[in-house]
């Protein structure tokens, strides 16, 4: 039998996992610009 309790834990887990992938995502995305900004911080055609 499925109840209220399991759909609203499932609920909450997809919530969660969600969460963990955006939080990962946006630190992937963070890394690759601090890294973009190494590589081009040398550079006398650097846009400000």
């Amino acid at each position: 039998m499925y109840t209220i309790e399991m759909a609203y834990a499932h609920m909450r887990s997809m919530q969660e996992q969600a969460h963990r992938s955006r939080v990962r995502q946006a630190a992937v995305a963070a890394r690759q610009e601090a890294a973009a900004e190494r590589r081009t911080s040398t550079s006398r055609t650097k846009k400000h």
